[in-house]
């Protein structure tokens, strides 16, 4: 897989997405694992991997968004992936995404690190004024890592997800650009 070091963190960086073999066969992975989809509300969803290329090559078309793989620093491994998605630009508007496909970075503050990053880049570079994102409320991990990034509870949509045979409530959240402070993209030229 090729990466490029956008954003530069403490353990991680944000690479933008491609389309490499080892993408494909990445995302395709983890888009059948429930321990990923369950959470991002897509387990009733099969994806292969030419679904997977399809998808990923109109992402890469699309410069609206802001899309980017989640890599470890270290060993330059692909665990994730984050984007701000849906950007209106006369309200200076996204939607934020994110998850960590590989297991083995769960819980361990990769999540937390990457979405601090995309909120400097948003806030800072893009010239964003509001973020939002919307997660299934039994994400009680990802709901605690919002809150620790700054992120505010902003209501609900009451039984929206059908999942393992019941439904369940969608929680609404964003975070304002004043709201946003810190410093933590370590490869920036003007500080």
């Amino acid at each position: 897989m090729e990466s490029f070091k956008k954003l530069v963190g403490d353990r991680i960086y944000l690479s933008p997405k491609g389309v490499s073999e080892e993408e494909i066969q990445k995302f395709t992975e983890w888009m059948n694992d429930f321990n990923v989809t369950d959470y991002t509300g897509r387990s009733g969803q099969i994806t292969t991997l030419v679904g997977e290329k399809e998808w990923l090559e109109n992402s890469v078309r699309n410069t609206e968004n802001r899309n980017f793989n989640i890599v470890e620093l270290n060993s330059n491994k692909l665990i994730g992936t984050i984007g701000l998605e849906n950007i209106d630009w006369i309200q200076r508007s996204a939607v934020l995404g994110i998850f960590i496909g590989d297991a083995n970075f769960r819980n361990n503050g990769y999540g937390t690190e990457a979405i601090k990053l995309l909120l400097e880049y948003g806030f800072k570079y893009v010239n964003l004024h509001s973020i939002r994102l919307d997660l299934l409320e039994v994400n009680e991990r990802a709901h605690r890592c919002y809150l620790k990034c700054g992120f505010k509870d902003t209501g609900r949509s009451r039984e929206e997800i059908f999942l393992n045979g019941k439904y369940y409530d969608k929680l609404h959240m964003d975070i304002l650009e004043n709201e946003f402070n810190g410093d933590y993209i370590r490869n920036k030229n003007v500080k």
